[in-house]
This record gives structure tokens, C-alpha cells and sequence, in this order.
């Protein structure tokens, strides 16, 4: 008799349109990055910033935060891991793998890729992702949650700073990874 495990898992090649659904109702996704040496960076992301274009590519934008590991990360070494888990109805963890590329405002892309999202104040970065494996599994430990609301902090104070305000803010905490990476933020 085979383990159950088998049964709770599949990998495929894409995105299928049902995933593609899954994902458009996520609140919440982890991305996942790493150099070759240091540490490994899990980051929480939300808010409308993340948009499926094709069954094999994402791409999601990144505000302004404390740090900046994942930019660090991606130009050192360009495999990411993005997670999404069904917290509200049918239990389902969702794992795309592959490979990434960083644009910042200073970049073609980053303007072309910016008319899929919301204006949002503190847009920092924008994440291109071609993906090599899609994973499901289970998530029968997952537990139920309730979405209340989003939060509008982050956007309050992004308006708040201004764009001199978000430049300086970007000198002083994500010029470097915490291994002392470049994120290349500032970079003309």
C-alpha cells in the first residue's frame, strides 16, 4: 500500500488555470531567497502586488520595507521560492519555483510592468520570475484564518515621506542586505 504523503502532493510544469484562481484569492504570499553564503530570507508579502501573466510567469512588486534582502539575494543568486497557503477554504499549499529578475524604477521593464498593479507610494522594486516547477501539497496543518482587512500603514507612511523622503529612507536601510550585499537600489 502506498503512503498517503504520495496522495497529497502533485508537481507540475505550470500554472494551471484553477491555481491561477488560487492564487488571485490569496491575501498573503512568502517569498524565499538566497545567496550563496549567509543567511536565507523568508518574507511575508500582501496587498494587491502580485500578478500571474502566464502559465510558466509571475511577477509581483515589492514596496518599501525595513530591508531588502530579497534584491540583495536575486543578484547574487537568482532562484527564488514563492509560497501561497489556502488559510480561508479548501486546505492547499502552493510552492512556485524558479528563477527571478529585479527591476528597479530606473529600468524599462520596471515601467512596463508597473501599469498591472495599484499606484502604490514607496514602490520600490518589481520581481520577473520564470517558473520551472509548480508544487502542490496538502496544508491539512494549515490553519483556518479570516481575512479582516489590509493594512494601510505602509502605504500612510510612504505618502507621508515624500519621494526625497522614500530616497533617503532607501540610503539609510536598503542600500545593504544584512550579510553586507549590494541591492543595488540607488544604483543609476
Amino acid at each position: 500500500m502506498r503512503p498517503i504523503l504520495n496522495k497529497m502532493g502533485k508537481k507540475l510544469e505550470k500554472i494551471t488555470s484553477e491555481l491561477s484562481e488560487f492564487i488571485k484569492k490569496q491575501k498573503i504570499f512568502f517569498v524565499g531567497t538566497a545567496a550563496e553564503q549567509g543567511r536565507v530570507n523568508i518574507s511575508p508579502k500582501g496587498i494587491d502586488t502580485f500578478r500571474v501573466l502566464g502559465e510558466n510567469k509571475i511577477v509581483w512588486l515589492n514596496l518599501t520595507g525595513s530591508g531588502n534582502e530579497t534584491a540583495a539575494h536575486l543578484i547574487k543568486n537568482n532562484r527564488m521560492t514563492i509560497m501561497f497557503c489556502g488559510f480561508e477554504e479548501k486546505p492547499l499549499i502552493l510552492r512556485l519555483y524558479g528563477v527571478a529578475n529585479i527591476f528597479h524604477k530606473r529600468d524599462k521593464k520596471f515601467k512596463e510592468y508597473l501599469n498591472y498593479f495599484p499606484k502604490f507610494s514607496g514602490s520600490r522594486q518589481i520581481i520577473e520570475m520564470d517558473i520551472d516547477l509548480v508544487q502542490t501539497s496538502c496544508g491539512f496543518a494549515v490553519p483556518f484564518m479570516d481575512f479582516k482587512e489590509e493594512r494601510t500603514t505602509l502605504n500612510s507612511w510612504a505618502d507621508k515621506q515624500g519621494d526625497s523622503g522614500i530616497q533617503k529612507y532607501w540610503s539609510e536601510k536598503n542600500v545593504r542586505s544584512i550579510d553586507g550585499y549590494e541591492t543595488k537600489i540607488l544604483s543609476k
